[in-house]
């Protein structure tokens, strides 16, 4: 995955939209006027930011050397992803996915 393709994926998610409230550097997938997605574009290697259930988070960072807390985010809701080829897209897609859906359907939240 590189910043174009995650960029087409994100947007091709129902009702997503691109913006840049953050400034120049810091792009922002929202849906529903809420972020599920952040991704530097001054970084050296793509990492973005996605929403996590926090019943899943810690399995995620334990289980995956690429997942750990968000950059600049609340650690128990969301992890930073770092794009470095030891994930496949399938699950970088999966995960961008859930924090979509933890947005967009915040009622199907798991208890």
């Amino acid at each position: 995955m590189n910043i174009e393709t995650l960029r087409d994926y994100c947007l091709s998610l129902p009702g997503a939209e691109e913006t840049l409230p953050f400034g120049p550097d810091t792009l922002v997938f929202k849906v529903n006027g809420k972020i599920f997605l952040l991704v530097g574009l001054d970084e050296a290697e793509l990492r973005f930011n996605v929403k996590c259930d926090p019943e899943k988070i810690e399995e995620l960072r334990e289980n995956h050397a690429a997942v750990m807390p968000g950059y600049h985010m609340n650690k128990k809701h969301w992890n930073t992803v770092l794009v470095d080829g030891s994930l496949p897209d399938k699950l970088l897609k999966e995960w961008i996915d859930h924090s979509y859906d933890l947005v967009a359907n915040p009622q199907k939240k798991k208890h």
